[in-house]
């Protein structure tokens, strides 16, 4: 099970089922509908407004036929009137829809509202004032009058969308700045209305543009208080015609888009002249996979993926002909595939990281730590125990967590479908995940949220659970407490602030590896179809179904996303979406924009003084800048010249450079590359058997559980009290 294609949580108080359900209960009558619509939106320029107060009272079931059953007059409302018309005008508004029985009449009267929307101008029809993520064009306009309050213009090219527009303007429009932020699309839920086989969609209407509302009011007042706006994040734009690179970050990753064909010809002769394999991770450093792809043209033993399946990549290169694998992230990685081809018997192929030193990665140290197994050790005193742990370890852990506890690796996109299927296979199970601090509060955090879902709901997502089973296994899910991703890190308070006020309607990323605060932000948008939380993968393939949704509805269209991992992924996100838009049959006046937006922290970039302490490390930046870094994340991980986006310093240490002269040494006749070879582990475990061995074991038992989708037989009579203690 695909976490991120299963996994439609929906609003614990405005689901779908809730919103669009039909209400059989007859109110007395219809109360008057207060509408404030605007026929001419403003130019732009401080202006004078009144509002229009129109006060229908048509009979129960009846659809106005036209204009003339509404009363308007004009009416000027202070301040001191306004602070309480938005739950009012919303109350009556609810009356209204509830008052009528029959969804055909709910929608003709939505129908109705919507022409009573004033077209927006040519001039407000922009792309700045377009609302992402409904299925049809939404604008949305908006100014702040002069006594403070917020005015709303909005049009769609969907009657329907309109309608819906129509409704949020009524109740909005004249509120002041904190009325519009207070009301929530919970809120909405009573009006009731929606079509047939359409409600996620719709759903989604009320979000987004509620959302963007927002958003407006929130710039307005800033601008009022004469506040400094933030920066917007470096971004990349995609179109069909290239791409064009916002801000000094994104221009030294876009410098590397377009590859040397030099470089990438020498590449490919000696990768096929030795028949070398390389497997590399999405978070290699934009030159190294801006050439690694152009090469993959000539050249199909190139694997770009994350960690799950770069050690299968390896196997399939091996079987069909390739006598060297190159490794293209940590050193967990590069073991991974040694084991693994090992296992597959084809232990004469030699593996190669891309450093003679130490490539290493936080959560793999956090859990070669003492804490890590004084952590298992009271886990293994608490039978029956599973421990979840992520690929992202070294095989050596795996291996000692083995003899300790039953365990099974994982990765961001199973780790969800595995302690589910793990707690409805075993009866009473405790499950120990590791060693992710953020990842295990995430997933704590997700079943919480499934508690207050429909048993339907949670059906969707495993069939063997229910609201109560997920209640009960909460107390017997535990994780680890001192374990982080260096870069996910980054994406704490300051990135969640200004992505809140910049970002909120855009479609958000996560790695499920991120802080609570962006893991809620990026599931708040989830439920309105605007995000999605799960690994790498996830991620990209949710970018690309987005893209050709928008290619399919072959309208003008702009996309944006935050993208809340690795900047490294970049340039497989815009390979993919160029790929797209290559391949699309777009009419030639219409216009597709992506943009690709990389969130900053501050704390990413910590510069040392020339003076600082010889242990202090270096990082090579773009034209052989050198700029020190102080390890750990508040001083400096993940730090760049131009920047400081989320991105990996080991990841950095594989260099192209590095590739090419290992490629070009191999066969290593003269022993040159001795301390780039991946090493065997030929140690053993505190119980005497080779940590290669037993370090497999984990793996395996995932690989069993992605192809059957339960837990072997042989992990299950493992946790039931046969494995631990040297049983």
């Amino acid at each position: 099970m695909d976490f991120s294609s299963s996994m439609a949580i929906k609003p614990s108080s405005s689901s779908c089922s809730s919103l669009f359900a039909i209400s059989r209960t007859q109110n007395s009558s219809p109360k008057p509908l207060l509408f404030n619509f605007h026929g001419i939106p403003r130019n732009h320029q401080n202006s004078f407004f009144k509002s229009l107060k129109c006060i229908q009272s048509p009979p129960p079931g009846s659809v106005p036929s036209n204009h003339n059953s509404f009363s308007c007059s004009a009416v000027t409302l202070s301040p001191t009137q306004t602070s309480y018309l938005p739950p009012r005008k919303l109350s009556t508004l609810v009356a209204e829809f509830q008052s009528l029985l029959e969804p055909l009449d709910r929608v003709k009267r939505l129908l109705h509202y919507a022409s009573l929307l004033p077209p927006l101008p040519a001039s407000s029809r922009t792309d700045s004032n377009r609302v992402m993520g409904c299925t049809a064009r939404v604008w949305l306009d908006a100014q702040m009058d002069s006594e403070g309050n917020i005015r709303f213009w909005a049009d769609s090219d969907s009657e329907i969308t309109k309608g819906f527009c129509a409704c949020l303007v009524s109740v909005l429009d004249g509120a002041g700045p904190e009325e519009v932020l207070q009301l929530k699309t919970e809120d909405l839920a009573a009006l009731n209305v929606g079509l047939p086989g359409g409600e996620r969609s719709r759903v989604n209407t009320w979000h987004n543009v509620l959302i963007s509302m927002q958003k407006r009011t929130r710039a307005l007042v800033a601008q009022k208080e004469g506040k400094t706006p933030f920066e917007p994040f470096p971004s990349l734009v995609i179109t069909a015609e290239g791409i064009q690179p916002r801000g000094t970050y994104a221009e030294a990753q876009a410098r590397y888009l377009s590859p040397d064909k030099l470089k990438v010809k020498e590449l490919v002769h000696v990768l096929k002249e030795k028949q070398i394999g390389v497997v590399a991770h999405f978070y290699m450093d934009p030159e190294v996979q801006g050439i690694l792809t152009a090469a993959q043209k000539e050249w199909p033993h190139i694997h770009i993926s994350d960690s799950l399946v770069m050690a299968d990549s390896a196997v399939k290169m091996v079987k069909s002909g390739c006598k060297f694998i190159t490794v293209l992230g940590v050193d967990f990685m590069s073991e991974n595939v040694r084991a693994i081809l090992d296992q597959a018997g084809f232990g004469e192929v030699g593996v190669y990281r891309m450093s003679n030193e130490r490539i290493g990665c936080s959560l793999a140290d956090a859990a070669a730590t003492p804490d890590y197994m004084n952590y298992l050790e009271s886990a293994s005193n608490l039978l029956p125990s599973l421990h979840v742990v992520y690929i992202n370890t070294s095989l050596e852990t795996k291996a000692y967590s083995h003899e300790l506890v039953p365990t099974i690796t994982c990765t961001s996109s199973n780790v969800v479908p595995t302690i589910l299927q793990a707690f409805a296979q075993v009866p009473d199970l405790n499950i120990w995940y590791g060693p992710d601090s953020y990842m295990g509060a995430n997933i704590k955090e997700l079943f919480q949220q499934m508690t207050l879902m429909s048993d339907e709901e949670i059906a969707e997502i495993h069939p063997k659970h229910n609201r109560d089973s997920i209640k009960s296994l909460l107390p017997r899910l535990h994780y680890y407490e001192n374990g982080t991703c260096i870069v996910h890190h980054l994406f704490g308070h300051e990135v969640v602030e200004r992505i809140n006020e910049m970002y909120c309607d855009a479609f958000l990323t996560a790695h499920f590896e991120v802080p609570g605060e962006m893991f809620s932000l990026a599931m708040e948008a989830k439920r309105r179809g605007m995000g999605v939380v799960g690994s790498t993968q996830n991620i990209l393939d949710f970018i690309k179904q987005r893209v050709q949704e928008a290619l399919d509805r072959n309208v003008d269209d702009n996309l944006q996303f935050v993208l809340g991992t690795e900047s490294g992924m970049v340039t497989s996100i815009v390979a993919a979406v160029r790929r797209l838009l290559d391949s699309s049959n777009l009419t030639s006046s219409t216009k597709i924009k992506v943009e690709i937006v990389f969130p900053v922290s501050s704390d990413s970039m910590t510069k040392t003084s020339t003076s600082a302490s010889p242990a202090l490390k270096s990082v090579k930046a773009v034209d052989d800048v050198i700029l020190p870094v102080v390890p750990g994340v508040a001083s400096g991980e993940g730090c760049s010249i131009h920047g400081g986006c989320a991105s990996c310093p080991y990841m950095k240490m594989n260099s192209l450079s590095s590739l090419l002269n290992i490629c070009h040494h191999l066969p290593d006749e003269r022993n040159n590359l001795k301390a780039y070879e991946t090493e065997r582990f030929k140690s053993q475990t505190p119980q005497g058997k080779s940590i290669a061995d037993v370090g497999c074991q984990p793996i395996l038992h995932m690989r069993h559980f992605q192809a059957k989708k339960e837990l072997s037989e042989e992990l299950v009579y493992q946790v039931l009290g046969s494995h631990g203690n040297g049983k």
